[in-house]
């Protein structure tokens, strides 16, 4: 069994910063790929970014230089880096892992980005 934790969310104005991290445990001897989702109210969940075990990411156009993804294999986290946040960016995000061949998700941290 694999669990997912994210910290990180709150409340932040627009043009703020937040960063967010969500840490995999469990029994397993290394996560694959890892990703943030994000769901906001009455919205279908979209992926926001992803990373692969060798640290290839891979964006929704929407937040390219915007976000920034990265991973610590040693500590089995994903970060999330969020700047220049907007309304529109308010939603649930999500983390998912990968693990021999088996996705997970977290239970979500709120991003609430105030005008």
């Amino acid at each position: 069994q694999v669990q997912l934790v994210e910290s990180g969310g709150g409340l932040v104005q627009a043009g703020g910063s937040l960063r967010l991290s969500c840490a995999a445990s469990g029994s397993f001897f290394f996560v694959d790929g890892m990703g943030w989702y994000r769901q906001a109210p009455g919205e279908q969940r979209e992926l926001v970014a992803s990373i692969t075990r060798s640290k290839r990411t891979n964006y929704a156009d929407s937040e390219k230089g915007r976000f920034t993804i990265s991973r610590d294999n040693a500590k089995n986290t994903v970060y999330l880096q969020l700047n220049s946040l907007k309304p529109e960016d308010t939603a649930v995000y999500c983390c998912n892992a990968e693990v021999q061949g088996r996705n997970y998700w977290g239970q979500g941290t709120q991003v609430t980005v105030s005008s």
